[in-house]
Protein backbone atom coordinates (compact mmCIF):
# COMPACT_ATOMS: atom_id res chain seq x y z
CA UNK A 1 0.00 0.00 0.00
CA UNK A 2 1.48 3.24 -1.05
CA UNK A 3 -0.56 5.54 1.68
CA UNK A 4 1.39 5.88 4.84
CA UNK A 5 0.23 7.08 8.02
CA UNK A 6 -0.44 10.36 8.22
CA UNK A 7 -1.18 10.99 4.31
CA UNK A 8 -4.46 12.86 3.33
CA UNK A 9 -6.48 11.47 0.56
CA UNK A 10 -8.89 14.24 -0.73
CA UNK A 11 -11.55 13.39 -3.33
CA UNK A 12 -13.42 15.88 -5.50
CA UNK A 13 -15.71 15.39 -8.34
CA UNK A 14 -19.49 15.36 -8.94
CA UNK A 15 -22.55 13.93 -7.52
CA UNK A 16 -21.10 10.18 -7.76
CA UNK A 17 -18.14 11.41 -5.51
CA UNK A 18 -20.51 13.61 -3.32
CA UNK A 19 -22.90 10.77 -2.85
CA UNK A 20 -24.55 12.94 -0.16
CA UNK A 21 -21.45 13.68 1.44
CA UNK A 22 -22.75 17.47 2.83
CA UNK A 23 -25.46 15.22 4.69
CA UNK A 24 -23.59 13.05 5.84
CA UNK A 25 -22.15 13.76 9.52
CA UNK A 26 -18.66 11.81 8.49
CA UNK A 27 -18.31 14.19 5.76
CA UNK A 28 -18.16 11.46 3.26
CA UNK A 29 -21.18 10.82 2.00
CA UNK A 30 -22.49 6.84 0.54
CA UNK A 31 -21.18 6.12 -2.12
CA UNK A 32 -17.49 4.81 -3.17
CA UNK A 33 -15.41 7.37 -0.87
CA UNK A 34 -16.79 5.88 2.19
CA UNK A 35 -16.61 2.25 0.43
CA UNK A 36 -12.48 3.41 0.15
CA UNK A 37 -12.51 4.18 3.58
CA UNK A 38 -13.65 1.09 5.15
CA UNK A 39 -11.77 -1.17 2.84
CA UNK A 40 -8.67 0.47 3.69
CA UNK A 41 -9.30 0.62 7.20
CA UNK A 42 -10.25 -3.39 7.25
CA UNK A 43 -7.19 -3.97 5.17
CA UNK A 44 -4.93 -1.91 7.12
CA UNK A 45 -5.84 -1.82 10.11
CA UNK A 46 -2.92 0.31 11.84
CA UNK A 47 -2.60 2.87 8.98
CA UNK A 48 -4.23 6.45 10.09
CA UNK A 49 -5.30 8.28 6.80
CA UNK A 50 -7.21 11.57 6.52
CA UNK A 51 -9.97 11.13 3.92
CA UNK A 52 -11.87 14.05 2.61
CA UNK A 53 -14.92 14.51 0.26
CA UNK A 54 -14.93 17.19 -1.71
CA UNK A 55 -17.05 16.31 -4.57
CA UNK A 56 -20.64 18.36 -5.49
CA UNK A 57 -23.10 16.99 -7.27
CA UNK A 58 -23.44 18.46 -10.88
CA UNK A 59 -20.12 19.69 -11.34
CA UNK A 60 -18.21 19.71 -14.65
CA UNK A 61 -14.49 20.73 -15.04
CA UNK A 62 -15.32 24.52 -15.40
CA UNK A 63 -17.18 23.71 -11.57
CA UNK A 64 -13.74 22.31 -10.19
CA UNK A 65 -12.10 24.92 -11.63
CA UNK A 66 -13.82 27.73 -9.79
CA UNK A 67 -13.22 25.89 -6.74
CA UNK A 68 -9.94 24.84 -7.17
CA UNK A 69 -7.77 26.51 -4.64
CA UNK A 70 -10.53 26.73 -1.57
CA UNK A 71 -11.48 22.58 -1.80
CA UNK A 72 -8.24 21.59 -3.02
CA UNK A 73 -4.82 23.61 -2.76
CA UNK A 74 -6.25 25.21 0.59
CA UNK A 75 -6.49 21.65 2.05
CA UNK A 76 -3.19 20.46 1.24
CA UNK A 77 -3.57 16.89 0.52
CA UNK A 78 -0.52 14.53 -0.04
CA UNK A 79 -2.85 12.51 -2.71
CA UNK A 80 -5.38 14.03 -4.78
CA UNK A 81 -8.26 11.92 -6.67
CA UNK A 82 -10.20 13.15 -9.49
CA UNK A 83 -13.43 12.02 -10.80
CA UNK A 84 -15.28 14.35 -13.46
CA UNK A 85 -16.19 14.35 -16.79
CA UNK A 86 -19.66 12.75 -16.98
CA UNK A 87 -21.37 16.09 -16.53
CA UNK A 88 -19.41 17.67 -19.29
CA UNK A 89 -20.74 14.86 -21.68
CA UNK A 90 -23.84 14.65 -20.49
CA UNK A 91 -24.60 18.43 -21.01
CA UNK A 92 -23.87 18.17 -24.38
CA UNK A 93 -26.97 16.27 -25.33
CA UNK A 94 -29.84 18.59 -23.65
CA UNK A 95 -32.64 20.17 -25.23
CA UNK A 96 -32.60 23.20 -25.34
CA UNK A 97 -28.88 23.32 -25.67
CA UNK A 98 -27.35 23.94 -22.43
CA UNK A 99 -24.30 26.59 -22.35
CA UNK A 100 -22.61 24.73 -19.49
CA UNK A 101 -21.47 21.42 -21.87
CA UNK A 102 -17.58 21.51 -21.76
CA UNK A 103 -16.41 20.27 -24.94
CA UNK A 104 -13.17 18.19 -25.51
CA UNK A 105 -10.08 20.79 -25.83
CA UNK A 106 -11.81 22.79 -23.09
CA UNK A 107 -12.53 19.96 -20.63
CA UNK A 108 -8.55 18.70 -21.56
CA UNK A 109 -7.19 22.33 -21.42
CA UNK A 110 -8.67 23.30 -18.10
CA UNK A 111 -8.06 19.35 -16.63
CA UNK A 112 -4.03 20.20 -17.51
CA UNK A 113 -4.19 23.67 -16.09
CA UNK A 114 -5.41 21.84 -12.48
CA UNK A 115 -2.82 19.78 -12.34
CA UNK A 116 0.05 21.05 -12.84
CA UNK A 117 0.26 24.01 -9.43
CA UNK A 118 -0.69 20.32 -7.47
CA UNK A 119 2.33 18.65 -8.95
CA UNK A 120 5.02 22.07 -8.50
CA UNK A 121 3.40 23.34 -5.61
CA UNK A 122 2.41 21.01 -3.41
CA UNK A 123 3.97 18.25 -4.72
CA UNK A 124 0.87 15.58 -4.36
CA UNK A 125 0.38 12.17 -5.84
CA UNK A 126 -2.65 12.15 -8.20
CA UNK A 127 -4.72 9.52 -8.73
CA UNK A 128 -7.18 10.20 -12.19
CA UNK A 129 -10.34 8.39 -12.59
CA UNK A 130 -11.65 7.72 -16.13
CA UNK A 131 -15.07 9.43 -16.46
CA UNK A 132 -17.89 6.89 -15.65
CA UNK A 133 -20.54 5.76 -17.89
CA UNK A 134 -23.56 7.20 -19.51
CA UNK A 135 -26.02 4.34 -19.84
CA UNK A 136 -25.32 0.54 -19.60
CA UNK A 137 -25.01 -0.23 -23.46
CA UNK A 138 -21.98 1.20 -25.55
CA UNK A 139 -24.51 2.46 -27.79
CA UNK A 140 -26.04 4.81 -26.15
CA UNK A 141 -25.27 8.54 -27.32
CA UNK A 142 -23.66 9.79 -23.97
CA UNK A 143 -21.32 6.72 -24.16
CA UNK A 144 -20.50 7.16 -27.68
CA UNK A 145 -18.93 11.19 -26.80
CA UNK A 146 -17.15 9.93 -23.34
CA UNK A 147 -14.97 7.75 -25.19
CA UNK A 148 -12.72 11.11 -25.96
CA UNK A 149 -12.94 12.18 -23.05
CA UNK A 150 -11.62 8.96 -21.10
CA UNK A 151 -8.84 9.31 -24.12
CA UNK A 152 -7.72 12.51 -22.71
CA UNK A 153 -7.82 11.63 -18.70
CA UNK A 154 -5.30 8.50 -19.44
CA UNK A 155 -3.12 10.77 -21.45
CA UNK A 156 -3.26 12.92 -18.79
CA UNK A 157 -2.31 10.15 -16.15
CA UNK A 158 0.99 9.52 -18.73
CA UNK A 159 1.67 13.25 -18.78
CA UNK A 160 1.63 13.58 -15.01
CA UNK A 161 3.01 10.47 -13.58
CA UNK A 162 -0.49 10.13 -12.02
CA UNK A 163 -1.98 6.83 -11.34
CA UNK A 164 -4.85 5.90 -13.51
CA UNK A 165 -8.00 4.55 -12.22
CA UNK A 166 -9.47 2.56 -14.92
CA UNK A 167 -13.39 3.28 -13.50
CA UNK A 168 -14.70 3.21 -17.65
CA UNK A 169 -12.85 -0.04 -18.06
CA UNK A 170 -14.29 -1.69 -14.85
CA UNK A 171 -17.82 -0.92 -15.43
CA UNK A 172 -17.86 -2.19 -18.97
CA UNK A 173 -15.54 -4.96 -17.59
CA UNK A 174 -18.05 -5.66 -14.84
CA UNK A 175 -21.10 -5.22 -17.25
CA UNK A 176 -20.34 -7.61 -20.02
CA UNK A 177 -19.70 -10.40 -17.39
CA UNK A 178 -23.22 -10.10 -16.05
CA UNK A 179 -25.61 -8.05 -17.85
CA UNK A 180 -28.18 -8.74 -16.22
CA UNK A 181 -27.28 -7.07 -12.97
CA UNK A 182 -27.69 -3.44 -12.33
CA UNK A 183 -24.61 -1.18 -11.32
CA UNK A 184 -26.37 1.91 -11.74
CA UNK A 185 -29.14 3.44 -10.77
CA UNK A 186 -30.40 5.04 -13.81
CA UNK A 187 -27.51 4.83 -15.71
CA UNK A 188 -25.24 6.84 -14.38
CA UNK A 189 -24.60 6.95 -10.73
CA UNK A 190 -23.82 3.89 -9.58
CA UNK A 191 -26.12 1.48 -7.47
CA UNK A 192 -24.37 0.38 -4.19
CA UNK A 193 -22.46 -2.15 -5.84
CA UNK A 194 -20.93 -0.11 -8.56
CA UNK A 195 -19.40 2.58 -5.83
CA UNK A 196 -18.35 -0.66 -4.56
CA UNK A 197 -16.63 -1.79 -7.44
CA UNK A 198 -15.11 2.38 -7.94
CA UNK A 199 -13.77 2.19 -4.16
CA UNK A 200 -12.23 -1.49 -4.96
CA UNK A 201 -10.66 0.33 -8.19
CA UNK A 202 -8.96 2.96 -6.29
CA UNK A 203 -7.78 0.53 -3.91
CA UNK A 204 -6.58 -1.82 -6.11
CA UNK A 205 -4.34 1.19 -8.47
CA UNK A 206 -3.22 2.10 -4.83
CA UNK A 207 -2.30 -1.13 -3.19
CA UNK A 208 -0.17 -1.94 -6.69
CA UNK A 209 3.30 -2.99 -6.99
Amino acid sequence: MRLQSGDKILFIGDSITDAGRREDPDGLGQGYVRMFRDVLAARHPSLVVDVVNQGIGGDTIRDLDRRWQSDVLAHRPTWLSISIGVNDVWRQLQTPRNPDEVMIDEFEATYRRLLTPVVKELHCKLLLLEPGINGETLDTPHNKLTGPYVQCVNALAAEFKATLVPINRAFWNAIHANPSRKWTADGVHPSSNGHMLMALAVYDALDAN
